[in-house]
């Protein structure tokens, strides 16, 4: 699940490592585009291995610093959280971003908005 992924990436800048391998699914590999866009991530690329499927994410930096500091959960398992294009904020100001499960696919919040789809507020980055 994304949850799992983003602690992997933000363990990973915490660690200083160049890349990190994670297991694939169409979901992560979607948000991890989202993020590649929006510079939280170098680059991102689907490798079979064994047969099995992984994600090899090269993590970006800036000065020595990591583009990714943090992460809040918005919608869990157990307690799904949905929004209406209406109800979206920009995040921190403008310096974060929220990604949001549509019925069109996942987006980040500005492009959400701009298509004027809601959908499930997976979580915000900053």
């Amino acid at each position: 699940m994304y949850y799992d992924l983003l602690a992997r990436i933000k363990n990973a800048y915490a660690a200083e490592k160049p890349s990190l391998l994670v297991p694939f699914s169409k979901v992560d590999f979607e948000i991890s585009k989202i993020l590649v866009k929006d510079k939280y991530l170098h680059e991102v690329q689907k490798r079979a291995i064994n047969r099995k499927n992984y994600m090899d994410i090269k993590l970006s930096y800036q000065n020595h610093q990591p583009s990714f500091k943090d992460f809040k959960i918005i919608s869990r398992p157990g307690r799904r959280i949905y929004t209406t294009y209406h109800d979206i904020k920009p995040v921190k100001n403008g310096y974060g971003l929220a990604i949001i499960s549509t019925s069109k696919g996942v987006f980040n919040h500005k492009e959400a908005r701009k298509m004027k789809v809601g959908g499930e507020y997976l979580f915000e980055i900053w």
